[in-house]
C-alpha cells in the first residue's frame, strides 16, 4: 500500500521523468558511437553499463544497500539470458528479418531469465552458471564473428526516437518494479537487453542481419565484465555503500572491456627495412 501511495505522488513522477531523460540521453549517445566505430569497438561500447548503470544509480537513491545486493544477485541470470538472446538473434538474423529475429531472441531471454532466476543458489552459484552460459554462447557463435568495418548505411530521422523510446520504457519498468515487485524483478529488468535490442532495431534494416549479428556476437566476451562487476557489487555494497561500490563495479566493467580491446590489437612486428636497390652508378 505504501508503494502504491508513493507511485501516486507528483514528486515521484517528476523524478521518473528526469531519470527517463538522463538514461535515454546516455544510450542514444552511446549507440551513435557504436555506429561510427568498428564492430569490436562498437560491441565493447554496447556492453558498458549504459542502461544498467543509470538503473542501479536510481535504485540506490530509492532503496538500501541490502536491496541493491539482492538486485545484483538477481541480475546475474539476466546476463546469462542476454547471452542466449544474442546467440538466438545471431542464428535467426541471417535468415529472417529484424521483427522475427528479435521476437525469437526476446522469447528466449524472458524464458531463460525467469528459469535461471528460479534456480537460486546464491551469489557464487549464479555467477558460475552465468559464466558457463556465456562461454557456451561464445563457442556456439564463433562462426558468426567476423572482422572488418560495418557497411555504410543511410541516416533516418526517426532512429534517435526509437532508441530513446526503448530505454525510457526500460527505466519506467525498472523503477516501478523496484517499488512494486522487489529487488528480484528490478535486478532482472536492470539488465534487460535494451542496448542490444536498440542496435538490432536500428542496424538490421540498414546493414543487414549478418553484419548486425557480428556486432552482437562480438559483445559476448564483454558480458563477462558484467558478471565480475555484479559479483563485486554484491560483495561490497553493504560494506562500503553505493557511493563506493557502484563506481568500483563501473571501473571493473570498463577495465574488462578496455583489456579486450587492448588484447585484440594486432601486434606490430619490428619492420625490417627492405634492402637497398643496387646502385645504378657506373664506374667512370
Amino acid at each position: 500500500m505504501t508503494a502504491l501511495a508513493g507511485i501516486g505522488d507528483a514528486a515521484f513522477w517528476a523524478a521518473l521523468l528526469a531519470k527517463m531523460g538522463a538514461s535515454a540521453a546516455i544510450v542514444v549517445l552511446a549507440s551513435l558511437a557504436v555506429e561510427r566505430a568498428g564492430p569490436l569497438v562498437g560491441a565493447m561500447i554496447a556492453t558498458l553499463p549504459l542502461s544498467a548503470g543509470p538503473a542501479y544509480t536510481f535504485l540506490a537513491l530509492d532503496h538500501d544497500a541490502a536491496f541493491l545486493r539482492d538486485s545484483a544477485v538477481a541480475s546475474l541470470p539476466a546476463i546469462a539470458a542476454t547471452a542466449l538472446f544474442i546467440a538466438t538473434y545471431a542464428g535467426a538474423a541471417r535468415r529472417h528479418g529484424v521483427a522475427a529475429s528479435l521476437a525469437a531472441a526476446l522469447a528466449v531471454w524472458i524464458a531463460a531469465a525467469l528459469l535461471l532466476n528460479r534456480l537460486g543458489g546464491g551469489l557464487w552459484i549464479a555467477g558460475l552458471v552465468t559464466t558457463l552460459v556465456i562461454l557456451a554462447c561464445i563457442g556456439a557463435c564463433r562462426s558468426f564473428r567476423a572482422g572488418g568495418p560495418l557497411p555504410g548505411r543511410p541516416k533516418r530521422a526517426g532512429d534517435v526516437l526509437v532508441r530513446a523510446g526503448i530505454v525510457m520504457a526500460l527505466v519506467v519498468a525498472v523503477v516501478l518494479a523496484g517499488r512494486l515487485a522487489g529487488p528480484g524483478a528490478a535486478g532482472i529488468l536492470a539488465f534487460a537487453p535494451v542496448v542490444m535490442v536498440s542496435l538490432a532495431v536500428i542496424l538490421h534494416p540498414r546493414i543487414g542481419g549478418a553484419a548486425t549479428a557480428t556486432v552482437l556476437t562480438l559483445s559476448l566476451p564483454g558480458l563477462l565484465g558484467f558478471v565480475a562487476a555484479l559479483v563485486a557489487l554484491a560483495l561490497t555494497i553493504e560494506r562500503f555503500g553505493p557511493a563506493l561500490a557502484l563506481p568500483l563495479a563501473l571501473v571493473i566493467n570498463v577495465g574488462w572491456n578496455g583489456g579486450i580491446l587492448l588484447a585484440s590489437r594486432p601486434r606490430r612486428r619490428h619492420a625490417v627495412p627492405p634492402p637497398r636497390p643496387p646502385s645504378l652508378e657506373t664506374d667512370s
